[in-house]
Order: C-alpha cells, then sequence, then structure tokens
C-alpha cells in the first residue's frame, strides 16, 4: 500500500483517532541475522524481502528513523506509518511527516520545541542466536557520520518468549582487570578467524518480564530472547566480534559508524568505548531492571488496572508495561506522548478496537500498534477490556525526560 505525505492526510487521522493514531507494522531485516520467529510474522514472510536482504527479525514501532541497512535500504524502511481510514479505502502517511506537519500538536510542545522531532523508537528485536559483542556510539561519535548517538534498553516480553532462542544470555562490558591494550589487540584480530573478544567480558542470564539499561559505548552481545527494546532515534553501531555461532561477522560492519578517513584507525574504535562503564564492577546493580509498580500499592482487582515501569534508568526514554484487568473499563492518565504495541487481549481503546493478532502477513494492518498524542494522553485514555478472561497488556514507549518518570 502506497505511503503518502499528502497535506492534510495527518490533520485527518488527527481528528478521525481524536487524538490516537494508528499505526501499520514497519518490518526491518537484517543481513547478519537469523530470525527467531516469535513476532507473528507468517512464516512464508521472514525472507519475503530476498535472502540478500536477510531475514526479518525485527519490527521498529512508532519510528521516524530510517534504517540503516546499506545500499539495498527500502524506501521508508524502518519509518512508522499511520493509517487513515477513507470509506471502504485506507491511505497512509509517514509518522515523520505528520509530527513535521503537526508539530506539537502530536508529540507536545515540550519536545518539539527542544528536539523538533519524535527523539525515539522502540522495536521487537528477535534473534535465533546471540549477536556479536557490539556497542552503539554516543552523540559525539555518532555526529563524526552524521546520526545521533544511541543509548537503549531491553525488555524481554513473556507474551513473545515461549522459548529463550539458541543463548538466552547476554555479555555486558568488559571483565574488571582488563587492558585497552588487549581489546585493541582483538579489533586488530578481527580478520583471522575468532577474536575472542568476549574471553573479557561476562554474559548474564536473561528473565522473561525484566530488562537492561544499556548506554551508548558499552559493550554488549544481546542474546536469543526476543526483546522490546527503546532507544533513542538512531541506528548507529560498530560489531567488535568477529565470530558468533561460527558465523563470521564482515568486516565492514566493524567500520560501521566509522567516517571514512578514519577506516583503520583502531585508536578509534577503543576511544569509542566508555571504558569505565565497560568495567563496572557492579554490572548487575547498576544496569539490571527489575519491573517497578507506578503506583504503590495498585492491584488489579481494587483498580481494574496496574502500571510497571519496565525502562526507567536512561533520561532519552522510558517505557512502562500496563495490564488491564478482564471486564473492566478504565481511564489512564499520562504527561507525554507515547507509543504503544498491544501484547495481550483484545478491546476497546478510544474510537479503535484493539486486538492482539496471532500471525501476520508483510504488508498487513493491525489493530495492535498506536500512537497517543501529548493532549489525549494528559486527557486520559479509555480502555475497556471485552474479555472475561483475558487480560489487556500493553507496552508503552515514552521519549526523554518523561514528567512522570523520576530518575
Amino acid at each position: 500500500m502506497a505511503t503518502t505525505g499528502k497535506s492534510g492526510l495527518a490533520e485527518k487521522a488527527l481528528d478521525q483517532g481524536k487524538g490516537i493514531l494508528r499505526l501499520a507494522p514497519t518490518w526491518v531485516p537484517r543481513s547478519f541475522c537469523v530470525p527467531g520467529r516469535r513476532i507473528k510474522l507468517h512464516p512464508d514472510d521472514y525472507y519475503v524481502l530476498g535472502g540478500i536482504r536477510g531475514g526479518i527479525d525485527e519490527r521498529w514501532l512508532s519510528s521516524t528513523t530510517p534504517a540503516k541497512n546499506g545500499p539495498l535500504t527500502g524506501e521508508n524502511e524502518g519509518l512508522s506509518a499511520i493509517v487513515v481510514k477513507d470509506g471502504s479505502r485506507h491511505e497512509q502517511v509517514l509518522l515523520k511527516d505528520a509530527i513535521d506537519e503537526l508539530k506539537g500538536s502530536i508529540i507536545g510542545d515540550r519536545l518539539w520545541k527542544k528536539y523538533a522531532s519524535w527523539p525515539m523508537y522502540s522495536k521487537f528485536f528477535d534473534n535465533m542466536g546471540p549477536l556479536p559483542h557490539h556497542t552503539h556510539h554516543n552523540d559525539k561519535y555518532a555526529s563524526m557520520v552524521g546520526q545521533l548517538g544511541k543509548p537503549e534498553a531491553y525488555y524481554f516480553p513473556p507474551q513473545l518468549n515461549n522459548h529463550g532462542g539458541d543463548f538466552p544470555y547476554t555479555f555486558f562490558g568488559i571483565a574488571p582487570g582488563t587492558t585497552k591494550e588487549q581489546i585493541r589487540e582483538c579489533l586488530v584480530n578481527f580478520t583471522k578467524g575468532d577474536n575472542k573478544i568476549t574471553n573479557y567480558s561476562a554474559a548474564y542470564r536473561l528473565e522473561p518480564g525484566t530488562g537492561w539499561d544499556v548506554p551508548p559505548g558499552l559493550l554488549h552481545a544481546p542474546g536469543s530472547m526476543c526483546t522490546y527494546e527503546p532507544q533513542k532515534a538512531s541506528d548507529v553501531f560498530a560489531m567488535y566480534q568477529s565470530l558468533v555461532n561460527e558465523a563470521i561477522v564482515p568486516e565492514e560492519l566493524l567500520w560501521n559508524g566509522t567516517p571514512k578517513d578514519r577506516i583503520g584507525d583502531f585508536d578509534l574504535l577503543i576511544e569509542v568505548l566508555d571504558w569505565d562503564l565497560n568495567v563496572d564492577p557492579n554490572m548487575m546493580a547498576n544496569r539490571f531492571m527489575a519491573p517497578k509498580p507506578v503506583v504503590a500499592g495498585s492491584s488489579l482487582k481494587n483498580d481494574g488496572f496496574i502500571e510497571n515501569w519496565i525502562c526507567y534508568k536512561s533520561h532519552d526514554f522510558s517505557a512502562k508495561e500496563l495490564t488491564v484487568a478482564p471486564g473492566a473499563t478504565v481511564t489512564v492518565k499520562d504527561s507525554a506522548a507515547y507509543g504503544i504495541i498491544v501484547m495481550q487481549g483484545r478491546g476497546k481503546m478510544g474510537a479503535w478496537n484493539i486486538e492482539t493478532p496471532s500471525l501476520i502477513r508483510y504488508g498487513q494492518l493491525t489493530n495492535d500498534e498506536f500512537f497517543i498524542t501529548e493532549s489525549a494522553a494528559r486527557e486520559g485514555v479509555k480502555i475497556v477490556n471485552e474479555s472475561d478472561t483475558d487480560p489487556i497488556v500493553i507496552l508503552k514507549h515514552f521519549g526523554p525526560d518523561n514528567p512522570d518518570l523520576s530518575l
């Protein structure tokens, strides 16, 4: 279905949803990944873009950030689109274009005045095996290639983790006592087979219903659980591990995020790392995130819903998990705009039907992803759970400096 930036379509969408925008699924392939097949895409569609593009193992949520997938990257790849119904027809307008047109009417004046954009997105990352030990650049180093820095966070939704994949453990950082010279030698040996960089790290077992905070400059090798990842609006990274699951990592990914005139500069690769962050002896205490109740003492039985903070250690984004009890009707207020993905259940949200699909074809529209404008969030979003047995579970991703979050 064609995506358009036609003038007036964004306003129509805003009016149609009364401040709640319906989004189409956004699928992203990665050439270096093997899909874990847990993000509800139809089995026939994981390689629908062709083997050379790799399998689809990501779904991007509330994204105004284009994917950086090399010269074969598709038009608008990674960009979310708003669905507008016109009689029996559906039209689409990019969320980015709508925000550019309507500004604070969608994301709120606070964010528009500071960023002039929606400065985060979330995604489902779904890989059968682990990823290479890699890092995301901070603003200083990302600016060398025209991008923003990329902090991110992980949450492992129980609904998408019926199995843990091949290696449900994530390496974080560098073992205390390791020297920069030892890591530099691993990078110099990148093209010689296994550069053995994870010999200098530690892996942590991943648990559904928990998460991790991953600031820029921190080496990490994500494990094979299906992961919900709120992050800053960027797609910058560099792979520092040369062999994973007996698969060679292309050398070009080591220098991804490096200016062309600095390729070959191993000292720059070391400089990109936040060394103190990597050798933190209290990695789990400082980076692990267990859910925290938004309101202490709230309960499904008494209040009809409960909310937990699931990503709360970054100023650049935050995320909540909302659960609405079977049969309940609730109104939930927030102080900032946010995107949502429905993980479980069915019912009504404002003017929309919401439901959790079991299987999605590539290009198919769904009723599980929306963007809530700041004004609608402040007024309160009415949710009706139409099931008498199944709770509604929704993940909510917010932009920077959420007024409701005290770090």
